[in-house]
């Protein structure tokens, strides 16, 4: 019985247990080394987006490989890496043979479109299939990464980047982006290979084999997309401005020492990012001073009361306009950073001078207490460590009266 037939008959009894599929690790996590947040603008030979991996491994265990995984283990979510690994060169030459056939008839491209869910699905099969053949290196490819933080000889290094494969851009552009989610200090790879490559042009890179590397650092800069969707009062700030400082460090990597020709595939693609990087953070800009003005003063009518999500969303924001103005470089808001950094500081000072004045009035008085320590934090971050010091020190003065 064809292949084909395998498929028709299979998918419409394992179509349930689709979600349950979806919950787990496509692959047990044998490929996560190489996974990607989606949607992307950009896709690159050396990752795989995880919904697309997702499908794909849907495709095997509901239509291509029944017989070889246990429904109960996806059912319990407790199918292991080693479980899938010892089946893994069956699930390849399936995959393989799927593939292969769809792409021979018009027919069965359809119906694997179908099974997949997307055309995007489809269209990177071919990537999905190198990274689980090339499975075994990727960990090895991990600590490759992390051991490069720790080289500080440069002539090493070198060394340590030509023991890649180079030649074989396709499993490079895999390996290198398994070693960049590892590597702390993207610049000191960037130098290195434009030694080697005998200069920072596009051509003398591509030519010395290293061109699956710059493509690495673009697909993590892309990957820190994910992060900086306009966030809440109550999202992880920390994570957002890691993010933030990620993309910064990936970047400024590539700008700094590599001589990007203009309207190449490089240099259209860190216009791309730098853009959506852009977009994502500049509301949030534009809410800095106005969360801070709500959070601070005292209200016109009624009694006056704490907004606490207010007064975190306005810390929130003095925090992330700090790391904005550290990885300004590699941003396109040099006008909105300037009016935003300017404004909150004049805010600042103006709302801290009058919620100590009502201080003094009321040593006593819980908000405007509250509203005087969150900004003595704002003032930490804003200016510097001294000028918060002489607000505590003001503060202090303030409880002391009678």
């Amino acid at each position: 019985m064809s292949q084909a037939a395998n498929l028709s008959k299979t998918e419409t009894s394992f179509s349930s247990r689709v979600p349950r599929v979806r919950a787990i690790k496509p692959f047990a996590g044998l490929i996560d080394a190489v996974l990607v947040e989606g949607p992307v603008a950009f896709p690159f030979d050396g990752s795989v987006v995880r919904s697309e991996a997702l499908a794909g491994w849907t495709w095997v265990v509901r239509d291509l490989c029944p017989d070889l995984i246990s429904s109960d283990a996806l059912e319990r979510d407790n199918l292991e890496a080693a479980d899938v690994e010892t089946i893994m060169p069956e699930i390849l030459a399936r995959m393989r043979d799927g593939y292969m056939a769809a792409t021979g008839g018009f027919e069965n491209g359809r119906r694997l479109r179908a099974q997949l869910g997307s055309q995007e699905a489809y269209d990177h099969m071919p990537v999905l299939l190198n990274a689980l053949r090339c499975r075994a290196l990727l960990g090895k490819a991990q600590a490759f990464g992390k051991a490069t933080n720790s080289i500080t000889d440069d002539a090493a290094l070198g060394v340590a980047l030509q023991s890649m494969p180079l030649q074989d851009a396709r499993v490079a552009a895999l390996l290198f982006h398994a070693a960049m989610g590892q590597v702390a200090n993207p610049s000191r790879l960037v130098t290195t290979l434009v030694r080697k490559a005998g200069g920072g042009t596009e051509a003398m890179i591509s030519r010395s084999g290293f061109g699956p590397l710059i493509d690495a650092i673009l697909a993590h800069a892309q990957n820190q997309l994910p992060v900086l969707q306009p966030i809440g009062a109550f999202a992880d700030i920390d994570l957002t401005c890691r993010g933030l400082d990620r993309f910064h460090r990936l970047v400024r990597s590539l700008t700094g020492y590599v001589e990007f020709e203009r309207g190449s595939r490089w240099t259209m693609i860190l216009a791309g990012l730098t853009r959506q990087v852009s977009e994502r953070i500049e509301p949030r800009l534009k809410d800095v001073v106005s969360d801070m003005n709500q959070a601070l003063r005292r209200g016109r009518e009624g009694a006056d009361r704490l907004d606490n999500d207010r007064l975190l969303a306005a810390l929130n924001g003095v925090y992330l306009l700090a790391t904005i103005r550290e990885c300004r470089d590699s941003l396109a808001l040099n006008a909105e950073f300037d009016l935003a950094w300017a404004q909150s500081g004049q805010a600042l000072e103006l709302h801290l001078q009058r919620n100590l004045e009502m201080l003094r009035q009321d040593p006593s008085d819980p908000v405007a207490g509250t509203r005087v320590e969150v900004g003595i934090k704002m003032a930490e971050v804003r200016f510097n460590i001294e000028y918060a010091d002489t607000l505590r020190r003001a503060r202090a003065a303030a409880e002391r009266r009678i």
